[in-house]
């Protein structure tokens, strides 16, 4: 099988259409940008774009740096872009037999040590939605705000439509009765596993969260409106976000307005709206 089948990897294709409009830049492969850092085990790849506050962005499952074509040019006129490919995707090989959210999420913690970063505003799309979760939860000195889209708390079809989950389960059921042979297959099982069995966070856990948060979705998402909303209602200091006429690909599609607005919570302190606020 010559790619894994993932709910990023089915709506990243809305990035082909954009093509023309990228940057020469090439992002996830610029030697003039990228480092490896040895941490926990493994070999994290790494590029940093521009100067200011530290900006950090994070991939979704299958995904790598280049994800974030339309989003790093922006941001990193106003912030020091920090975005890597996780453990076991794109060119941060990882030869281990497991592989977790809670896992990823303290590598990046582990990473932003290692680049000398106290904290950070965050940015996860899709899985690194969820790793910006358990970021802000398990590291919460390193998570200035967040902004996440198309997260979820647990594998099921309370938080996914059946209809994706339908496309997604004959592929993970391949997988598994294939009888793992090389590096590939291995980390294809891995990143197919990480998809279908995880993450597992109870509800009652995002009120950890003490940094303000924009909660992402599309009305269309692949993630179900009513469980994004159940994020957003657990998280302290929240705000909501759904975007009319979106699925899952809110950075791609929406570019323009995704960066702006994004920027626009980063920018602006939290402001808490209640009584005779709400009808301003």
């Amino acid at each position: 099988m010559k790619k894994i089948i993932t709910f990023f990897l089915l709506v990243i294709s809305g990035i082909v259409s954009l093509q023309a409009q990228t940057s020469k830049i090439k992002y996830g492969n610029n030697p003039a940008a990228g480092k490896y850092y040895n941490i926990r085990g493994f070999k994290m790849y790494c590029e940093v774009y521009g100067e200011g506050k530290p900006l950090l962005i994070i991939h979704g499952n299958g995904g790598d740096i280049s994800n974030f074509q339309f989003n790093i040019p922006y941001f990193s006129k106003k912030y020091k872009t920090i975005i890597a490919d996780s453990r076991a995707q794109g060119k941060s090989a990882d030869s281990g037999d497991s592989l977790s959210y809670e896992m990823m999420a303290d590598d990046y913690a582990a990473l932003l040590d290692a680049m000398h970063v106290d904290s950070a505003y965050v940015i996860g799309w899709s899985d690194g939605g969820i790793n910006g979760l358990l970021l802000a939860m398990r590291h919460p000195e390193k998570v200035k705000k967040l902004a996440v889209t198309g997260a979820n708390l647990q594998p099921d079809t309370n938080a996914v439509f059946k209809e994706v989950w339908d496309i997604v389960m004959p592929e993970y059921k391949k997988l598994q009765a294939t009888s793992v042979k090389n590096t590939k297959e291995k980390n294809e099982w891995k990143l197919m596993r990480l998809l279908v069995e995880q993450p597992h966070i109870p509800t009652s856990s995002l009120g950890k969260i003490n940094c303000p948060t924009l909660v992402i979705g599309g009305d269309h998402d692949v993630i179900r409106e009513e469980h994004t909303m159940e994020i957003y209602h657990a998280i302290p200091k929240s705000y909501l976000w759904i975007l009319p006429n979106s699925g899952h690909s809110t950075p791609v599609v929406y570019k323009d307005m995704f960066n702006a607005v994004v920027e626009d919570f980063f920018k602006k302190p939290y402001r808490v709206i209640k009584e005779t606020g709400r009808f301003n």
